[in-house]
């Protein structure tokens, strides 16, 4: 971070997602535990890693350090009105998911994101979502309403934020999720509904252990 201020929000934000995450964390532990035996995830993880595509069209890129593009820059407001960044996020490994809540796909696999968000608790992993087209007061009840415990951009109102990914990497599809290094940058993406955690858990683990 750039000053003693932007560590202190930094820390901020990581205390109050850690201890709204605390609370499903038990609750989640089981479904955690069943996703490691998850078929699909076995599958991709006997390919060459580097691309996948499912039957259903569910598809996976993971993308080699030196093919990487420059750090995505964003930043923008959240559906609680707070102002979030890569700035704030600067040195974690990075999942963005870009949701809309009338997108039955986004509905479906709310549960296996926030799964994977609880198993990061306490390392260097942060979650956010790129909200395309709802207000506020929507995200805000898809939240509630599924127990997503990270925030939300609000993008519909400011098309920067959707600018700033897509000028790095292809965003053609809802839901789409990244995975960004600890430098910033597109590590992987899935296109499609994430049907389990373990995946992108796998994803998230691969960036964590990169020099």
């Amino acid at each position: 971070m750039g000053s003693q201020a932007s560590a202190r929000e930094r820390s901020g934000i990581r205390r109050a997602r850690g201890a709204a995450s605390a609370l499903l964390v038990f609750g989640l532990i089981g479904g955690l535990a069943a996703c490691a035996n998850d078929p699909l995830a076995e599958q991709y993880r006997a390919g060459d890693n580097k691309g996948f595509i499912a039957a259903n069209g569910f598809q996976i890129v993971e993308i080699p350090e030196g093919e990487r593009t420059e750090p995505v820059v964003f930043d923008g407001t959240t559906e609680t009105g707070e102002k979030l960044g890569s700035d704030d996020v600067a040195g974690d490994v990075v999942v963005v998911n870009f949701w809309y809540a009338a997108c039955g796909p986004c509905r479906a696999e709310a549960e296996a994101l926030e799964a994977a968000n609880a198993s990061f608790e306490g390392e260097d992993v942060s979650f956010i979502g790129i909200n395309t087209s709802d207000a506020p007061e929507t995200a805000t009840a898809f939240a509630e309403q599924y127990g997503v415990t990270y925030p939300s951009l609000m993008a519909a109102q400011d098309g920067a934020i959707k600018l700033a990914f897509a000028d790095k990497t292809p965003i053609n599809a809802t839901p789409t999720t990244l995975v960004l290094d600890k430098q910033g940058r597109v590590a992987a993406r899935i296109i499609g509904q994430l049907e389990s955690a373990s995946i992108l858990q796998t994803l998230v683990r691969d960036a964590l252990e990169e020099s």
